[in-house]
């Protein structure tokens, strides 16, 4: 009995000659755009205070963005719309930096809550109230 033998694959076939007086083949266009066209991205952080400023979002939108203006009718940061949108950080980045670019949301820091206050102010106005 003899083993099966292998057939070989003919070869890949060669890529057609540039026609037209062409040397180099063109560039394939790009199908997606990570960052503007100049590849610059908003320097965002975790907690990056995000609201939307158009309540409808454009025709022209994505499902990613609608979800996300319709989300930022309120304040949220970025950690919770990628929590809610289940997006990886980078990703809300980019979908971000789309939306500051076209003016559909904006960007603040966060509400620093003030130091607490002294110790000892809040022992005299307890004290005070004692006396009362």
């Amino acid at each position: 009995m003899t083993p099966p033998q292998r057939q070989r694959r003919d070869p890949a076939p060669e890529p057609p000659t540039p026609q037209n007086g062409e040397d180099k083949p063109g560039n394939p266009e790009r199908m997606y755009v990570v960052a503007g066209p100049d590849g610059e991205r908003a320097e965002l952080d975790l907690v990056t205070l995000i609201v939307a400023r158009a309540t409808d979002p454009p025709p022209s939108a994505s499902p990613e963005q609608a979800a996300l203006l319709r989300l930022c009718a309120a304040p949220l940061s970025v950690a919770e719309l990628s929590a809610y949108l289940h997006l990886p950080f980078s990703a809300m980045g980019v979908l971000l930096t789309e939306l500051l670019t076209a003016e559909l949301v904006q960007a603040r820091a966060p509400i620093v809550r003030k130091a607490r206050t002294d110790r000892s102010l809040l022992e005299a106005v307890m004290n005070g109230l004692q006396r009362l």
